[in-house]
């Protein structure tokens, strides 16, 4: 069906439940940003495929309300359509619940699935809607009915994440776990996030797109865990070890039963940002503690056989990046190449490279105009052609047993403009800024990421992204609890801590014409301590050249300048002993 088809057959089942207007979130039950094709209504009601956005469906409107980051890209996919892009923090632009009360009359019905949103945002969306005499009824799933051929749920088996990587045992974890929730009183903890879930159990799987994860909830007791999920995706080796863990296994849709018929003399620890309306309410009230999901900040905190691995992960991913561009260039000394072509090169060269398990988020090469698509993704058929002249932007991750990795780079491939130079030695000298700074610890990442946008700034330029989002150990590329952002987001307010990998990646984007993003992966590490307190530093793992030929030179300070050359001297040192002769000497001619 097409999307308009899609809006009719949803504006069916809304007129049958007497609803105004219909929300739709990309969440799932889990709250994931990236989710199993099974819930991705979003793209089903409106054909946009990023990653962040909201859809308001009315009698006469529909429309998806999504940020600058996907502009342009949400114009193209809803090209044609009946929905409507707003565009969110942009002048003149109502967010969609001041967009609902500004077209939704008093006595009216709003209508959205409460599995889809979690328990704060409800409670913000009802407060305001009684304010205004409008009800909020979430109890209904429409898209059961409206939406034909519905994907299933996904099946795939989950394998173990092994403690030579994960560098501590679930039992382990489960301990640390329980420690804390005796602190805070709790008999249960109930944990909903796919990625803590994988983390605490040290499994993984396929069942999200490029996020290694299994669809399933948790329940921890003080004596006996209990995983819901599809029994047949359990091997028996791992059932075995489960219970010798004491780990208990339960049907996936049994997670309401469980939680409702719940020993009521018993507490259980549940964190309302990460938690789904409806399972919440399955919960006699009485019994919930509200908090955070424990495991969050401390799967963030890379211990130091991840940081090992990490950084093993780094070098493959350095390598199968050599060879990707020495093809690149070789390949377009005599011809063309398709952006698609690109990415499905590096995906291959990157499974060379050994405990390959696929992208960490779909790869992003952008040539010329598409750069400036700060989400973009080729698609055979309507992607660029490639040649010796422009501005190539690739933005690329893989999942490897070891680590997940997160790098762009945008390089020259014809002679740059004075102007694209200027604007990328602005970008660097903001990445360098944050690379090499020095910090006292209980640092927030909103403190420090004018250093990334100062440069910019002093030319009236600016990017419409976050500059840094904390990044998985083999798990999602997007990870909690922290970032580097200038707003006040509870992750922007995080206390950036020893342990946490987080990526570096300024950028600035001309539409139509270029794009341009430098980013690496920095590891917070401890640096000394003083009079004034603990400082900490950051570390740059990730290990590629930064294209020579768009900088700008008497931009840089002698200390950026410096800055350059050690990071190239150590990507030449690490990634030199895995090239062979030519590969050493292309790198050489990059660092």
């Amino acid at each position: 069906m097409s999307v308009n088809n899609n809006i009719s057959a949803l504006r069916q089942q809304m007129a049958k439940n007497k609803f105004d207007a219909y929300i739709i979130p990309g969440s799932d039950p889990h709250q994931s940003e990236y989710a199993a094709d099974h819930w991705k209504a979003r793209k089903w009601i409106s054909g946009f495929t990023g990653s962040a956005g909201n859809v308001v469906v009315t009698n006469d409107h529909a429309g998806l309300w999504s940020d600058s980051r996907y502009f342009i890209q949400a114009a193209k996919e809803l090209k044609g359509t009946k929905m409507k892009l707003h565009k969110l923090k942009v002048a003149h632009t109502s967010e969609f619940i001041a967009w609902i009360l500004e077209n939704v009359k008093s006595g009216g019905k709003i209508g959205c699935d409460g599995m889809l949103f979690s328990v704060g945002q409800i409670q913000r969306m009802e407060k305001i809607f009684k304010e205004n005499n409008i009800k909020l009824d979430y109890s209904k799933d429409l898209l059961t009915e409206a939406w034909g051929n519905r994907p299933t749920l996904p099946t795939n088996e989950i394998f173990e994440h092994k403690v030579k990587y994960a560098g501590k045992s679930r039992s382990k974890k489960l301990e640390t776990i329980r420690a804390e929730m005796k602190s805070q009183n709790a008999d249960y903890h109930f944990v909903s996030t796919l990625d803590d879930i994988a983390w605490i159990f040290n499994i993984r799987s396929s069942d999200v797109e490029c996020n290694p994860v299994s669809i399933a909830y948790a329940v921890i007791g003080l004596r006996y865990a209990y995983l819901f999920i599809d029994k047949k995706k359990v091997p028996m080796r791992l059932r075995k070890e489960f219970q010798r863990d004491g780990i208990v296994l339960k049907r996936y849709d049994g997670i309401f039963d469980y939680l409702k018929n719940l020993n009521k003399s018993k507490s259980i620890l549940v964190d309302p940002s990460t938690t789904n309306m409806k399972l919440y309410n399955a919960i006699p009230q009485k019994q919930v503690i509200h908090g955070k999901t424990i495991s969050t900040p401390l799967k963030a905190l890379k211990n130091n056989t991840e940081v090992k691995h990490i950084k093993n992960a780094m070098i493959k991913d350095g390598v199968a990046l050599t060879r990707l561009f020495i093809w690149l260039e070789k390949t377009l000394e005599t011809g063309t190449v398709t952006e698609v072509e690109v990415a499905k090169k590096l995906s291959g060269f990157r499974a060379e490279q050994g405990e390959y398990h696929g992208e960490s988020f779909d790869a992003i090469v952008g040539y010329k105009g598409n750069g400036a698509i700060v989400h973009y993704r080729p698609e055979e058929g309507s992607c660029a052609t490639i040649k010796n002249e422009g501005i190539l932007l690739l933005d690329s991750g893989g999942q490897y047993e070891d680590g997940t990795t997160d790098i762009t780079r945008t390089v020259a491939l014809g002679k740059p403009t004075k102007e694209q130079k200027r604007n990328f030695t602005s970008v660097l000298k903001g990445h360098i800024g944050l690379a090499e700074l020095k910090f006292p610890k209980g640092t927030r990442g909103n403190q420090v990421e004018i250093l990334a946008r100062q440069h910019l700034w002093q030319d009236g330029l600016n990017y419409g992204h976050g500059t840094g989002h904390g990044v998985g150990f083999f798990l999602n590329v997007h990870e909690g609890p922290q970032s580097i952002g200038s707003g006040i987001t509870a992750k922007a307010a995080t206390v950036l801590e020893a342990g946490m990998l987080t990526s570096n990646e300024p950028g600035f984007y001309k539409t139509g014409e270029y794009g341009i993003r430098i980013e690496n992966l920095i590891l917070a590490v401890e640096a000394e301590k003083t009079a004034y307190g603990q400082f900490l530093k950051f570390e740059s793992v990730t290990l590629f050249p930064i294209d020579k030929n768009l900088i700008d030179y008497p931009m840089l300070t002698k200390r950026e300048v410096k800055w350059l050359e050690v990071y190239h001297k150590e990507v030449y040192a690490t990634l030199s002993p895995f090239l062979n002769r030519k590969e050493k000497a292309w790198m050489k001619g990059k660092c």
